[in-house]
């Protein structure tokens, strides 16, 4: 149902074992390891513009919560006139709450594709999607530290027998595997917690008991995840988890620090035209101040114009 998915993610797999493989051995799990990580960087980069486009939206909607607010009190008892207000509000601020999720909702296929395309790599398989029987095998037979990349840590001594590892190879490289994911998890989380919690000082504050259970979900439920799913995924699952979660908190920090600078710039140039608007606008009312005053001055000197001008024709008599 999801080969739409599974192909695409199957070629971009296949592409970075062929660079890595040339560079390594291609039967190698570095080399396979490192093609995994790199799919990852790969389908994030592909979704970096969403994710500006999400984090923008976010700031968006937080700046207008005030306004968003009063409409829910204003039309508490009328939700198609609230629906037409919201709209109408959106429309006007250029913001979007579906697009929001738009990244966190197209990253779920692609899981689920690399999910469908690393367990499709299974001794004595003649295909995987893109993958022919050459790169079936090879994944099969590629070993981290005598680790399986493409089986689990809670398969039965027979089946890891299979892929050709045992129990405790697997629980030496998957338990790291599954610490080293929960403790990213919960430091990208701990990053857009306290994010949210900056950007909230600045705009009007939600439900306090529910934004810290949500809090509480986030810090240490979403990395408890990676501790009780981790036995049932395969290593390769757990290596796209934990570079997943490099990639976003970096992500994070650049595109934050990006449109911190944007607004900054933003809001010097405001600065500066109010500034400047407010010293026209004293120069505009001094200049009216003192032209009453100047008119004064000037009065004296017409009759003495006058006088000498009606005093030639006189002279010359």
């Amino acid at each position: 149902m999801l080969d739409f998915i599974n192909y695409p993610v199957s070629v971009i797999l296949w592409c970075w074992h062929s660079i890595f493989g040339a560079l390594l051995d291609p039967d190698s799990g570095f080399a396979w390891a490192l093609s995994v990580i790199f799919l990852v960087f790969t389908l994030r980069a592909l979704l970096f513009k969403p994710f500006v486009h999400q984090v923008r939206s976010m700031r968006k909607m937080q700046q207008v919560a005030p306004q968003i607010q009063q409409l829910q009190r204003d039309y508490a008892h009328d939700r198609q006139r609230l629906a037409q207000e919201m709209q109408r509000l959106q429309s006007e601020q250029g913001f979007n709450p579906v697009s929001g999720c738009l990244p966190i909702l197209v990253q779920i296929p692609v899981f689920i594709g690399l999910f469908q395309v690393l367990r499709g790599f299974q001794p004595g398989e003649n295909s995987n999607y893109f993958f022919g029987p050459e790169g079936v095998r090879s994944f099969v037979d590629a070993h981290l530290f005598g680790a399986s990349l493409s089986t689990v840590m809670s398969a039965p001594a027979e089946t890891l027998a299979r892929f050709g590892t045992d129990r405790g190879s697997m629980l030496l490289v998957g338990v790291p595997l599954m610490i080293a994911a929960a403790v990213a998890t919960h430091f990208t989380s701990r990053h857009s917690v306290e994010r949210q919690r900056t950007d909230q000082r600045s705009s009007a504050p939600g439900n306090p008991a529910q934004q810290a259970m949500m809090n509480r979900m986030v810090l240490w439920v979403f990395p408890m995840f990676a501790i009780i799913g981790g036995p049932f995924l395969p290593l390769a699952i757990l290596l796209y988890w934990l570079a997943n979660n490099f990639w976003t908190l970096g992500q994070q920090y650049v595109v934050y620090r990006r449109i911190d600078r944007e607004e900054a710039q933003r809001e010097d140039q405001e600065g500066a035209a109010v500034v400047e608007g407010t010293a026209v606008a004293a120069e505009v009312e001094d200049s009216a101040r003192r032209s009453p005053e100047d008119a004064q001055t000037e009065s004296p000197g017409m009759p003495e114009d006058r006088s000498s001008a009606t005093e030639r024709p006189e002279d010359n008599r």
